[in-house]
């Protein structure tokens, strides 16, 4: 099999030594290219290019989310083909790493990269579905170039706290669940329309869903972790279906410890609930609006302020060994 790795040099949980180790590994068993980043986006520029060689049968990533959300837009530049593109292949070396651990995989680069092998020489694969998200026609945002999503996106306050931990990390500070803490209150102390949200859902055949201060958009289940904890926005959101939803149209200091608690305590079977709490299982196509520019997120990148973003649900849109 030829294979391409793509190694982020600032993954945060592996060494250059152990880096090494895993190439090592995987070369044994394969014809390895590995390419280590430089810039932002090269991972996404060197999945294309494999895409587009037609001789790359896996691509493997070697980093964080960021570096797969970036490997899987390159890989997908041309739309989705999972029996002709190469296949995905992850080796977590982030923080969080939500995909990897999504799909059941380690969590830990060494045991990931040999769960790989044996997916390899068992021939094991499933075909997931993925999120895309673009600007809307019609809209001040209709020119922005269209990006996939492997886990989940946001608009609104979620992405905002990402920005803020963003602004802390460009200035040197370590990436820790106290600093996501942190952030979260201070973007709930600064968050102007927290009471009558600026966001409106439209669906088609539905009547939109007005006055949104918050809204989640999972493609999968758990939304994220906390150490070991998983966390369910929605629970039902699966990589076998469409989009989930979840979104909050208040956020008053109540309502913030009711649903943080609930967010805290959920589990496979029960998300975030209540009177201001919206939940919407397996959509392929729905748009957010919002009356100001609003933050944000995809797969935990901060990508600034949009008003509209229109999202689609893909099934069976990517290969991943698992």
């Amino acid at each position: 099999m030829r294979a391409l790795l793509v190694v982020n040099p600032a993954a945060t949980t592996t060494s250059a030594r152990t880096r090494d180790v895993l190439i090592h590994a995987l070369a044994s068993e394969m014809k390895l290219e590995t390419v280590t980043t430089e810039y932002r986006g090269h991972a996404r520029d060197l999945a294309r290019r494999a895409a587009e060689s037609g001789e790359v049968e896996l691509v493997v990533a070697l980093g964080g989310d960021g570096t797969v959300n970036e490997v899987v837009n390159g890989l997908l530049h041309d739309g989705p083909d999972p029996d002709r593109l190469p296949g995905l292949a992850i080796v977590p070396g982030g923080s969080t790493n939500v995909f990897a651990r999504a799909l059941g995989l380690p969590n830990d680069a060494v045991e990931a990269t040999g769960a790989l092998l044996d997916a390899l020489r068992e021939r094991r694969a499933r075909t997931v579905s993925l999120g895309i998200a673009s600007g809307t026609p019609g809209t001040e945002d209709e020119a922005v170039p269209a990006r996939w999503f492997t886990f989940c996106a946001g608009f609104g306050f979620d992405a905002g706290v990402i920005g803020r931990v963003e602004q802390q990390r460009e200035r040197g500070k370590r990436s820790t669940h106290a600093l996501y803490l942190r952030q979260v209150v201070r973007q709930f102390l600064g968050e102007p329309h927290r009471r009558h949200g600026t966001i409106t859902l439209e669906r088609p055949g539905h009547d939109p869903v007005e006055q949104l201060v918050l809204s989640i958009i999972c493609n999968t289940s758990p939304w994220t972790y906390l150490g070991n904890r998983p966390v369910y926005a929605s629970p039902e959101a699966s990589f076998d279906t469409a989009l989930d939803v979840l979104g909050l149209s208040r956020l008053s200091t109540p309502a913030v410890a009711r649903y943080a608690t609930q967010l805290l305590t959920s589990t496979p079977e029960r998300g975030p609930h209540g009177k201001h709490a919206l939940s919407l299982h397996d959509l392929t196509d729905f748009t957010l609006h919002s009356k100001v520019p609003l933050p944000l997120q995809m797969d935990g990148d901060h990508l600034g302020l949009r008003t509209s973003v229109a999202f689609t649900g893909v099934r069976r849109a990517l290969r991943v060994i698992v």
